[in-house]
This record gives C-alpha cells, structure tokens and sequence, in this order.
C-alpha cells in the first residue's frame, strides 16, 4: 500500500479511519487516523482499503462528511430486490455503481458500510456480498419486527409503571401480563435465577430482589398487599377454566340421564340440614324413621354430584385434579363449579333432590343392628345452624321431636365408641373469616349438642359404608390410624384436665392413614370407616359413591383396586397440599389480626414445652384459639395463665413475638 492510502479498522468495535504512513517490520503496518494517533495494524486487522486516491491525516474528516452523504440504508433494499433474483455476489464498487451510478472512492466505501452493516438484505461472501433469499429476507423482517413491537410493549409498559407510581390510574394492558408473571414468579421461587425479572426491576429502579418484586406487584396494584403465597406456590388451580364452566352449565339446561332410575322415594321424611349460617355446599341431610314395630332408623342422606358426574369425564377429572374445597379464610375454592356445587349437587331446602341414603337402626347401646344404603330422593325440610339446633335441644322444642331423638342416638354413638376404644380430644378450634381484607374476625367453635349430633352421624354412616364395602369386598379409600401410645394414666392425670392434657394426648396420636383394604380406625374407635359424606368437598368421598353405587346397581366397578389405589395416591397428595395452604393461610390472618390488635392483653395457656432448656413454649391464646410460640423471661409452668401482649409481629415473615404483663409493666419475651 501507498503513503496516505486510505484504511478502516476496528477499535473497541467502533469504525476507525487511518492513512497508511509506512511499513513496520515485515507484516505490520503504521496508520496515522485524523487525530495525529498512530496505530499498529496487521493486514488481518484492516477491514477495508479505499483505492484510487490518497489523503493526508487531516483530510479524513472531509471525506467522511461526503460518505455520510449516502448512508441511507433503505436503498439497499431497491438493490436487494434487483439482485435476488439472480443471486450473484457483488462488490462494493459495483454496489456504488447500482445505487449512486459512480464508483468514486467515496461512494465505494459508502457501499462498503452500507452493505457491512446490513444485516437484513446481503451477507458477505469471501471479497463481495450476496443478497439473502427472499424467504429468509421475510424471516428477519418478521423477527426485527418483533423484536421493535417488544421494545415499543417494553417502553410503553414502563411509561405505565411510571404513572402509577405517581399516583396516575393506567390501564393494564394483555401485554403487560408476561412481565407481572416474571415479578410473580421471582417472589415465589427465588430459588430459581430469574434474569428477566431482575432486568425489570432494575429499569423501574427497584432492587433486584424477591422482597422488592413484592413490593412492586402490590405498589402497582396488580397484588394485594395480604396476596396469598402459599395458595399461588401450590399446584391448586384457583379459577375454573371456561371449557369446565361451560360444561357445568350445560348440566344445568340439560342434566344428563339419571343412571339410578330406580331410587327410593324417601320425600315423605322429614329432612334436616345442619351447618354453618355461611355454607354454600350443603352436602349431608339428617332424618328419622319411626318404624311399625315403635322402633327408630336413622336415615343419613348425602348429596349425589354422581347424578351428574361419570368417571373419567370431564367434571371427573377436574374434581380428581383439585382432589378437595379448600376453605381459606378469604372464602372457598370449590372442587366443583359453584354453579354445581352449591346448585343440583346440594341438598337444597324445599328441592326434590337425588341424595345416597344411609339408614341405620341401633341397638340399645348404639351399635348398629341394621342398615341399608339406597340411592335416593330426598325433600330437604328445614335449613337449620347449629345454633339453632342448639336452640331447639335446650328449649325441648316439642314440634321437632325428631331432632331431640337424633340427638339422643348420637349420644349413644359417642358412649358406644368411648367403650370400643375411641379417643376423644377437645382442643379449641376456631374459624377465621376476612371480608375484603379489611375486617377480620376469629370465632371459637364451642362443643356443642349440635355439633355433635352432626359429628357422629357422619361417622356413622362412614361406619356403614365400610360395612358395606368390606361385606361386598369392595374396593374403597378406607381411612385408618394406628393404635397410638398414649403416657400412662397417672402421668396424664398431673397434667392440668382440658387443653393441657389433651395437647399432650395429641402429641402421641399417629397421622392416619389411607388403603384400599379395611384398616381400624383407633381414634374413632372403629374397626372399619370410610369418609363418604362430603362428595362435593372431598374427591375420596366421591370415589366411594361411584364404587358403592355401582355395586347397588349391579354394574362393574367403576375403579379396579389398582385403578383405585393410583387415584388415591394421586388424590391424597394434591389434599395434602391444599391442607398445608389452608393452615398456612390461617396462620397468615390470625398473625396479621394479631398484628392489628397489638395494643390488646390476651390470656394465653401454658400448654407444653418446645425447648425446655430455652424456656421457650406453646401457648393458646384462649379467647381466639390460636397456638402460638413463646419464650418466657421467668419460670413458667404448665397450664399457667399469663397475661400477654404482642411487640412485633410480621405476618409475611411468619414472626410473632409476645411480652407478658406482670403487675401492669411490660417484660420483654419473644418467640
């Protein structure tokens, strides 16, 4: 090359311009560009060499000044379009000569940039540069384009997010869900890199953290500030999709046919449905039979969803997935579409409805004599709460004697079960309710007449049904619980009689367990039970009404044993997982109702040791029924009673911390 030849070169990737000044050795070269800096280059290193003319230093910037003149990269597509279709390669000199009709040195090398920096119409090939098929044309073009509308959703939505922050109402829009997804997936698996959400976080200038993704979803109104955590972590579908709700409303225009044609009459009973004042599903109804020879039957009746569902379709399957209604105290995510669930598959007041009838005549002790399982019609009577049944036993409301002898069977029940072996814990339960987020009230369930009437009819008719099923051998998801080891008698008995001692008889008791096969149930001090009275909450309970009713009707079984086995397995997993998201939910609220009353003085009970050596404890907080961690300051013993007052609790973080009141002054504790 020639002093003062033109040259371009690559420094920190930006296009530079030299003119040759004179050999270094024998394959470098010295290039001075238009600053007076000098530069070693390789011949490897120089990206292209303009000809036919020679510049000194200082003249690089006028010739940059006539090339920019032609750096509209739009007409490479005119060149494009008359050179695909032959598809030969072609020069820079020859590019100039197609574009501006000249091959002066600087409209060369304006070619030469055009065509080095086109990444849509040619590419180069060895000296030259050949133009793209067409197809391929198309698909960069698509794929820019879609890289430009992301970048404008990308823009937009950040100019949205500034508004919001600032107080402006914005509107959503379908495109901004993705990236709310990928906040909500950082804050419920951090554990997982999540790249994008942090890049997101960064250009709304938030912290790339889990907690500060969080604080963004609630800030720009997309989450609750309470949003349930544990509920989204879980695999529990929260919506039903619109396929299912679609189905569930053709059931109601047009329900399929009755496959029990044959059911037994019973709507000349008196039938009496007893729940909470806000239950919705109304799955059990009781009534009493006075027979010729004087004596009683029992008659439990349980809502039919069969009617309506098959195995294997799709309200089956759907129901299968969910396995269980979850009760949170935000409300309820139903196993079955409401429009069902609390519709054609309730016992509703007033309605002729289908039911599975369990009637059962007792022995004097409360045995069960005799029974009988039918598929029935049913007239539901009275929509009763356990207050006012309550009500009826303490007043002897003579006009319902029904209810007054159900109740005294049910008694009968319970001392019948005391003598097979029954175990019988009462720890407080209670429920809590939130409406709106705003109001949140704890109730504590007392034991009641009511309650447990109710309580052991059901068992009862579980007793029944695992008759049955092991009469017929019929395979069914029998529940059962080991025989625990409960302390000695005299160790029980220095423990202080109510919550205290049964905490500890709670401690000992086995978790129960599921087979297809007859198990004792010790706690209920059965030898055989099967849960079949909430076939609308409870997938197991449904299985059993497909297999016994199939079996009534003389048809096959619907669930072989392995058949049955794999859906319980399955079944029992997914209820196992919604069990943990309703304690974890509970926890949330009854921590956050006690974060809002921090200024109370709650009563709490000693109830047992976590670690002795750290006096720290379990207490129950009696009025709202929550057990909670403590550690104590000063030597406390079981079932004492403190005076306590919370100093910080943090619902999202699972902490609670108490201090007891001793003589009006505030010592610290914590938990």
């Amino acid at each position: 090359m020639e002093k003062g030849t033109i040259i371009e070169f690559r420094l920190g990737g930006e296009r530079r311009l030299a003119t040759v000044d004179r050999p270094e050795g024998k394959k470098h070269w010295i290039a001075i560009d238009e600053r007076g800096q000098s530069h070693t280059l390789h011949p490897r290193q120089i990206t292209y060499e303009v000809t036919g003319c020679t510049l000194k230093p200082s003249e690089i910037p006028s010739f940059l000044e006539k090339v920019e003149l032609y750096l509209d990269p739009s007409s490479l597509e005119v060149a494009w379009e008359l050179l695909v279709e032959d598809g030969e390669a072609v020069t820079c000199a020859q590019m100039a000569q197609l574009l501006f009709s000249d091959q002066s040195p600087p409209l060369c090398y304006a070619a030469h940039c055009l065509l080095s920096e086109d990444k849509v119409y040619f590419k180069q090939k060895a000296d030259g540069y050949e133009p793209r098929p067409a197809a391929v044309v198309a698909e960069i073009k698509h794929q820019r384009s879609a890289q430009e509308s992301k970048q404008r959703e990308q823009q937009d939505f950040l100019s949205r997010v500034q508004q919001r922050l600032a107080g402006v109402p914005e509107e959503w829009q379908d495109s901004d869900r993705s990236r709310f997804d990928l906040l909500e997936r950082f804050v419920l698996h951090p554990e997982n890199a999540n790249r994008p959400a942090q890049d997101l976080l960064a250009a709304i200038g938030r912290p790339q953290t889990p907690q500060s993704a969080f604080d963004a979803l609630v800030e720009l109104g997309w989450w609750s500030p309470h949003e349930n955590l544990p509920l989204r972590r879980s695999q529990i579908p929260i919506h039903f999709r619109r396929e299912l709700i679609e189905v569930a409303q053709q059931c109601l225009v047009s329900p399929p046919p009755d496959p029990d044609s044959n059911r037994l009459d019973l709507t000349g009973l008196k039938v009496y449905t007893i729940d909470d004042e806000s239950t919705q599903e109304i799955d059990d109804g009781l009534s009493l039979e006075v027979l010729e020879d004087g004596s009683q039957r029992l008659w439990i009746h349980i809502a039919d969803p069969t009617r309506l569902v098959r195995p294997g379709d799709e309200l089956d399957l759907e129901a299968r997935r969910r396995s269980t209604t979850l009760y949170l105290p935000t409300g309820m995510v139903p196993m079955f579409p409401p429009a069902l669930a609390t519709g054609p598959m309730s016992l509703v007041q007033g309605r002729v409805c289908p039911a599975l009838s369990f009637g059962v005549v007792l022995d004097e002790a409360g045995s069960i004599q005799d029974y009988q399982i039918r598929a029935s019609l049913v007239k539901p009577t009275y929509r009763l709460t356990y207050e006012d049944v309550d009500e009826m036993l303490e007043l002897g409301i003579r006009a319902e004697p029904e209810i007054a002898a159900i109740a005294t069977w049910a008694k009968k029940r319970q001392e019948w079960r005391r003598t097979q072996g029954a175990i019988s814990i009462h720890m407080p339960e209670s429920v809590i309710k939130v409406k709106n987020e705003d109001e949140i009230s704890i109730e504590v369930l007392e034991d009641s007449k009511a309650r447990l009437l109710v309580a052991e009819m059901m068992i009862l008719a579980g007793e029944v049904a695992g008759r049955y099923g092991q009469t017929h051998q019929i395979p069914l998801p029998y529940r059962g619980q080991p025989q625990p080891e409960l302390p000695p008698e005299e160790e029980l008995m220095q423990l202080p009689a109510g919550p205290v001692r049964f905490c500890a008889m709670r401690r000992c008791m086995p978790k129960s367990e599921m087979s297809i096969t007859p198990l004792r149930h010790a706690g209920l001090g059965l030898g055989i039970y099967t849960q079949v009275t909430s076939p609308i909450r409870r997938y197991t309970d449904l299985m059993s009404h497909f297999q016994i009713k199939a079996h009534l009707r003389g048809d096959p079984l619907p669930f072989s044993t392995q058949q049955l086995q794999e859906t319980m397995l399955s079944v029992t997993t997914a209820a196992n997982e919604a069990t943990w998201v309703e304690r974890q939910t509970n926890r949330y609220w009854g921590l956050e109702y006690l974060r809002r009353n921090a200024d109370r003085v709650w009563q709490a009970l000693v109830l047992r040791w976590l670690r002795e050596q750290d006096n720290e404890g379990l207490i129950l907080l009696e009025d709202l029924g929550l057990e909670l961690k403590m550690r104590f300051r000063r030597s406390v013993a079981l079932g004492d009673r403190l005076d306590v007052q919370v100093s910080h609790a943090d619902p999202r973080q699972d902490v609670i911390h108490f201090k007891e009141l001793i003589a009006q002054e505030a010592q610290p504790a914590a938990t």
